[in-house]
């Protein structure tokens, strides 16, 4: 038993002696992948936020008073032109309308009896029997006559409109908004809310800012903002669901006007909807391809941001550098552009910059490390160190073999 435990502590002793003389393992270069910057031409899909209209979202009031008797469309219902959509209680309008006509009626009566008056005058007066004055009398009562029949026609016709106004018709091609007041309601040309609204889906507008500094680089590419318009590729529509609108759109107007307070440009595009899948009042982004010429693109994963301020990693001498550069964000969430700080044919490291360290190794992916020059310490571990303890424990164990035997 004795023997055993001797046995066991002089072997824990070697290996201890061992692991505390063992060379600690040398950390190798990492490999990262890098790129090589260049200059060169490319095309950049910008998102911009953007909210979706009808070409017209008319908004449909009344122009006369009264209850709606009858309702003759549904909300989402698809209009043409001229449909009728209410009918506003027209017995009042009909009746105005009526004593209209009656004053119309007795206005030309009363022309027609000024005109047998002035005639006779006319006539008498030519053969001295009625004075001037007579004359000129029956004249302006013929004028007078024909003054109130004017006015009574016009009365007329505002009655007839007013009536026609009882018939709320579509003003153009669409599908029919909220339906907020039902039959029975009162409604005048002074309700808060309209009767509804008709959005002509025919086509969509599509309005987005874009930056002033944007718009001033496409000025001088294009020359003009409507040579601009002209240029300008065609756009796509991101949906709120994160899918693309199947159909392309086209740019057709630029405000000449800078956004103060944004420091933004209003734009407009318009995108066909044959099939009604875009709804007025939706909102979705506006994907628009621009081209930077001469320009240096690097990608988002090979910089790091220290204090507001945009870093890389340079390859200098095999290690990693870091240098601070400046880019213009651009929003499609992988590329910057890069106005300051790097030169093309500069190598940098394009992934896990985040892991690295001002001067850490750097092995581009692909490439394997160089040998360590100088492999005589690790010899020396190996032959040397390691074999010290070996014999150590051999000579421990026969000094106690030594002592077992004279214990005998």
């Amino acid at each position: 038993m004795k023997q055993t435990f001797v046995k066991a502590a002089l072997v824990a002793s070697c290996l201890t002696a061992v692991a505390c003389k063992q060379a600690p393992t040398a950390m190798g270069p990492g490999q990262y992948a890098v790129i090589t910057v260049a200059t060169s031409d490319c095309e950049i899909l910008i998102n911009n936020a953007a909210t979706i209209k009808g070409r017209q979202d008319i908004a449909i009031y009344p122009q006369v008073s009264g209850t709606i008797s009858e309702l003759c469309v549904t909300e989402g219902q698809k209009v043409s032109k001229g449909q009728t959509l209410f009918i506003i209680d027209q017995v009042p309008y009909k009746a105005a309308l009526q004593t209209a006509e009656a004053n119309v009626a007795v206005a030309e009566a009363s022309v027609a009896t000024a005109q047998l008056t002035y005639d006779s005058k006319k006539e008498l007066f030519a053969k001295n029997v009625v004075s001037k004055f007579d004359l000129q009398t029956a004249q302006n009562n013929l004028l007078t006559a024909k003054a109130q029949l004017a006015q009574a026609e016009a009365q007329q016709v505002n009655a007839a409109n007013n009536l026609s106004y009882t018939v709320v018709k579509a003003p153009s091609n669409g599908v029919v908004g909220t339906l907020p007041y039902r039959v029975g309601a009162l409604v005048s040309a002074s309700i808060p809310q309209p009767l509804t609204t008709v959005s002509d889906n025919s086509t969509m507008y599509v309005y987005f800012s874009m930056t002033a500094k944007q718009m001033l680089e496409m000025s001088r590419r294009y020359g003009s903002i409507a040579e601009t318009i002209k240029n300008m590729p065609d756009v796509q529509l991101k949906l709120n669901d994160g899918t693309i609108y199947d159909q392309p759109g086209r740019i057709e107007s630029i405000s000449g006007v800078v956004d103060a307070t944004t420091g933004s440009v209003q734009c407009r595009a318009a995108f066909p909807n044959a099939g009604g899948l875009l709804l007025s009042g939706s909102a979705g982004e506006v994907i628009v391809p621009t081209i930077y010429k001469n320009s240096i693109v690097i990608p988002q994963t090979a910089t790091y941001e220290l204090q507001d301020k945009r870093y890389v990693y340079k390859l200098e001498d095999g290690k990693a550098v870091s240098a601070m550069i400046e880019v213009e964000k651009v929003s499609n969430g992988r590329d910057f552009i890069v106005t300051a700080g790097l030169t093309p044919g500069e190598v940098i490291v394009s992934e896990g910059v985040a892991m690295l360290r001002e001067g850490t190794p750097i092995v581009p992916k692909g490439q394997t490390a160089a040998a360590p020059a100088e492999t005589g310490s690790e010899d020396a571990v190996q032959n040397g160190e390691a074999a010290q303890p070996e014999e150590a424990a051999q000579n421990g164990e026969a000094a106690a073999q030594t002592q077992n035997d004279k214990e005998e």
